[in-house]
């Protein structure tokens, strides 16, 4: 089924659009059409902010004017149903709330949205939780397979403030790692450019380039192991896979981690296929001015019970 427009739209900002990126609000706005297509149309100048051109990251104002040019895509497929066992467990992982955030403890192997064959996300199962709960938004992002904090707002108020602490790096965020051997004690941080590529029409890694953009993660050892080493890392900026290249660079590729991690030959450890990275905590203000909110995740069932097996 496709969803389409024959005619130019032009849609007005409304207040609770205000501060949002352009191909943000056209995202949302275009359903079924694919991103390429979105940046394409405003690298064409098919976009129009109040008559002019316009770059992705321009910010809009309420009362500005959006020209739309005709479209088509395919209409985005239905969510999923939840069903009453990952009601419970999502209902039994809300670590704190209050009227504009919710912070929950991602169970690992659930994608944060749906997408790419995925019919329900933790976004679309939480909306169907509470009837008040449908206007929810991520504030931020963690991979499928990782587990622990992620923020989601609300409403529209704390998902600006949060998005703009998230890129003024006013939010802590720390997380576990168990990584494949001893882990070197004078490695307190990396700071290596990173770099998206494209290994197929679907699939995207990350590499360390030298034209790619500057990221740092620093290192804490935790506890040592006769195989691994269970480390604490502190992304400093946000990229993608960013603990995970890390480490992979560092020469200790995260356990379990199938996209990163080379397979090490008659160790026990290259046969988890869980991937051990956890979001522990995070810290975060509710607004301008107010004090901090501390949030730490206990870490999942599965990791708990594989640290517990380790020797030291």
């Amino acid at each position: 089924m496709l969803e389409n427009s024959n005619k130019v739209q032009l849609i007005r900002v409304l207040e609770p659009q205000q501060g949002q990126r352009i191909d943000n609000f056209l995202i949302r706005h275009l359903k079924g059409v694919p991103r390429s297509r979105v940046y394409r149309l405003i690298r064409r100048g098919e976009i129009r902010v109040n008559k002019k051109r316009c770059k992705p990251t321009q910010k809009l104002i309420t009362g500005d004017e959006v020209r739309i040019p005709p479209y088509s895509g395919t209409a985005p497929a239905e969510p999923g149903k939840l069903s009453p066992g990952l009601r419970e467990l999502l209902e039994s992982r809300r670590l704190f709330e209050n009227e504009a955030v919710l912070v929950i403890n991602k169970p690992a192997g659930m994608a944060v949205h749906g997408g790419s064959g995925i019919r329900l996300g933790l976004i679309e199962a939480m909306r169907q939780i509470r009837p008040e709960w449908q206007d929810l938004e991520l504030a931020h992002r963690l991979d499928r397979d990782t587990s622990g904090c992620l923020v989601i707002a609300k409403n529209t108020i704390f998902l600006k403030h949060i998005q703009k602490e998230l890129k003024d790096k006013h939010v802590e965020k720390r997380y576990l790692a168990l990584v494949h051997g001893q882990w070197p004690a004078n490695l307190v941080q990396m700071a290596v450019p990173l770099k998206r590529e494209a290994v197929s029409s679907s699939e995207r890694v990350v590499r360390v380039s030298a034209d790619g953009k500057p990221s740092l993660t620093r290192f804490t050892v935790v506890r040592r192991y006769r195989e691994a080493t269970l480390i604490e890392a502190l992304p400093v900026t946000g990229r993608t896979h960013q603990i995970r290249v890390h480490c992979q660079h560092a020469g200790h590729g995260i356990v379990g981690d199938p996209k990163y991690t080379a397979p090490a030959a008659g160790i026990s450890l290259s046969r988890v296929k869980t991937l051990c990275l956890h979001a522990l905590h995070i810290k975060f203000t509710l607004s301008p001015g107010e004090g901090q909110v501390e949030v730490e995740a206990p870490i999942d069932k599965t990791l708990a019970n594989l640290l517990d097996g380790l020797s030291e």
